[in-house]
């Protein structure tokens, strides 16, 4: 079985292989149709392509942990996370599907949808903390970096009985002399 021939620019293909070049361009644009689709599918309902037109907002991050103070321009249908390192700026993150507390801030003014933030509770959610990794701004938004333990203990600590885990130097010794 013969190889077909890829067409290079300027030299006519003999017929049998313009035919079959035609049918491999046909079928590539339907895979990449396919795919185009798959990928529009695969983002959830709440996912768009970037548009143009869509209307921007200032963002404002107060990062706590490096004492520094970002403003940026975001569309509101980008994350705000992914614009912000496209502007080659640096702010915590982990996970970046919205699952951990990496990319936690508590908004001071504005507004952020997050309809895939699972980090976070509804409750947390109210009280005015979001995920930058799956987060859209819908106003002018002003927020600040919040310690990751800090949230996950706001999240999770009522199911702790007696409060944070503390060290026990004791049980560690005995659990080193066993070894």
């Amino acid at each position: 079985m013969a190889l077909p021939l890829l067409p290079i620019p300027g030299i006519p293909l003999p017929k049998q292989q313009q035919s079959l070049s035609s049918n491999i361009r046909r079928r590539a644009t339907t895979v990449t149709a396919e795919l185009q689709t798959a990928v529009v599918r695969t983002g959830g309902t709440d996912f768009q392509f970037p548009s143009v037109d869509a209307p921007t907002h200032k963002v404002t991050v107060h990062d706590r942990q490096r004492g520094i103070v970002h403003e940026f321009v975001v569309p509101e249908d980008q994350y705000i996370l992914h614009t912000a390192e496209s502007q080659n700026i640096t702010l915590p993150f982990a996970c970046r599907h919205g699952c951990c507390t990496s990319c936690a801030v508590r908004i001071k003014n504005g507004q952020i949808r997050q309809p895939e933030a699972l980090g976070i509770s509804a409750e947390l959610k109210e009280k005015g903390y979001a995920l930058l990794c799956v987060g859209f701004p819908t106003s002018d938004v002003e927020v600040e970096t919040q310690d990751e333990d800090e949230v996950y203990w706001l999240q999770f600590g009522r199911y702790f009985a007696r409060g944070p885990v503390e060290r026990d130097d004791y049980a560690l010794e005995l659990a080193m002399a066993d070894e």
